[in-house]
């Protein structure tokens, strides 16, 4: 009987059945809150445990590899982010990586170099002393190195972020991973209630949704 069911689990998993697929909420364990804290929830982090949610989201990447990541991100959203990956995953659109940001010492240029898809993490928009909408746990940035933040200078400079992002700011082509207004992960986010970064004007975040 034993061999059965274990038999049965086995086929279901093979065959991309309901046990394969992970979507969870859940609220910060311990466990959790010891990878986070003196990372993304730094000793003057102002957003309390109890105010986060822990996911973990079934995804593809774009070689149709399936994996199932983490993010942590602020519970109003959570439900949201949770419907959002489930039809990403079920169409299989292409999420390279989804770690905490936290694996990087919440080092968010080393977490974008990297494609890193994250959400909390307690810091100022860089080049500010304005906290991100990051810090909330309210903002989320999708496969960031082929997606890059674009700004702009008085000076007549363009910095990219992440610095190794710079050739895919060229949004005339085509690339991997690659966030357009109007593709299925735009719809979703924006159906949702999000803000995406590369409508912004002043600066293009193309990998940035926010609420």
């Amino acid at each position: 009987m034993k061999k059965t069911i274990i038999a049965a689990l086995m086929w279901l998993t093979a065959a991309g059945g309901a046990s394969a697929q992970t979507f969870t909420v859940d609220t910060i364990s311990d466990a959790v809150f010891q990878r986070m804290k003196g990372k993304s929830y730094k000793a003057d982090c102002t957003v309390s445990r109890s105010e986060l949610r822990y996911l973990r989201l079934s995804h593809y990447d774009g070689a149709g590899e399936e994996h199932v990541g983490e993010i942590v991100c602020n519970k109003m959203i959570a439900n949201d982010l949770k419907e959002i990956f489930q039809e990403l995953y079920r169409q299989k659109y292409p999420i390279e990586r989804m770690r905490l940001i936290d694996d990087y010492d919440a080092d968010d240029e080393r977490s974008m170099q990297a494609n890193n898809t994250s959400c909390f993490n307690f810091r100022a928009i860089a080049g500010s002393t304005k906290l991100s909408k990051h810090s909330q746990g309210l903002a989320i940035d999708i496969n960031p190195l082929y997606n890059p933040c674009v700004k702009q200078r008085n000076d007549g400079r363009t910095v990219v972020q992440p610095a190794t992002g710079r050739k895919y700011a060229n949004r005339s082509k085509r690339w991997p991973y690659m966030i357009v207004k109007d593709d299925l992960c735009y719809r979703l986010f924006t159906e949702h209630g999000f803000k995406w970064g590369g409508s912004w004007r002043t600066l293009k975040d193309y990998q940035h949704f926010e609420r």
